[in-house]
């Protein structure tokens, strides 16, 4: 009998260094990942690397449309590139980029595609860099949000966010073991053809390559 874990996980996979990290290193667990298209300005940089990373796995890769958030809701992240802040990556500064219950409403839409695919587990590969900013990405959410979906579902579907507690550098070392080129993603705010290097993503994206020891060869609009 083989050892291997069985692939009976669902994985939200946007195409930034997270999610294609947690992609590489469950790999071996996830049958297919959905990215969520709901009219941010890094979207379509995001997928194009989403698509890139499961065809060299082998992993299928679901693409369902949101446009509703980017028509109805407020937030700088969906309001082009201009409206994104510079500066560092913390509250007061990226507040603004916060999409309202970004994550409850693709993990709910996950929950379904999951049921329906008679899967067991959802993964999310949300971290503790962004627990101050943005609330659908802190443990309390996530311990909450597990509960409605276990209780929501016939066969009690688990949520699974093993990066819940890691920081960006702690996350970016386990790319660097698994081999991960990181030019492979996308983590720009203002969605350009190069990353800005000037808005708290790209200035986050920098300091966590530089402090786990990679060398960072993704290509910046200043450059």
């Amino acid at each position: 009998m083989s050892n291997r874990p069985k692939k009976n996980a669902l994985m939200v996979l946007s195409g930034g260094m997270d999610s294609v990290t947690m992609l590489y290193e469950y790999a071996s667990e996830i049958d297919f990942a959905v990215n969520f298209s709901y009219g941010s300005n890094h979207n379509e940089r995001e997928l194009q690397w989403a698509r890139y990373h499961c065809e060299k796995l082998g992993i299928e890769l679901i693409e369902i449309d949101l446009s509703f958030i980017g028509k109805h809701f407020h937030s700088s992240l969906l309001e082009g590139p201009d409206a994104i802040p510079e500066g560092e990556y913390d509250f007061d500064n990226m507040k603004s980029t916060v999409v309202p219950f970004r994550n409850g409403i693709m993990l709910a839409a996950a929950a379904g595609l999951a049921e329906s695919h008679g899967l067991e587990v959802i993964m999310i590969a949300n971290h503790a860099g962004d627990h101050a900013l943005y609330p659908d990405c802190r443990q309390s959410f996530i311990t909450s949000m597990a509960k409605a979906i276990e209780e929501g579902t016939y066969e009690g579907i688990r949520l699974k966010a093993p990066y819940t507690l890691f920081t960006k550098t702690d996350i970016a070392v386990r790319g660097k073991r698994l081999g991960i080129d990181y030019a492979t993603t996308y983590s720009c705010y203002r969605g350009l053809e190069k990353h800005c290097g000037k808005c708290g993503t790209c200035r986050e994206r920098r300091q966590a390559l530089a402090d786990a020891g990679i060398v960072d060869t993704t290509q910046y609009e200043e450059e």
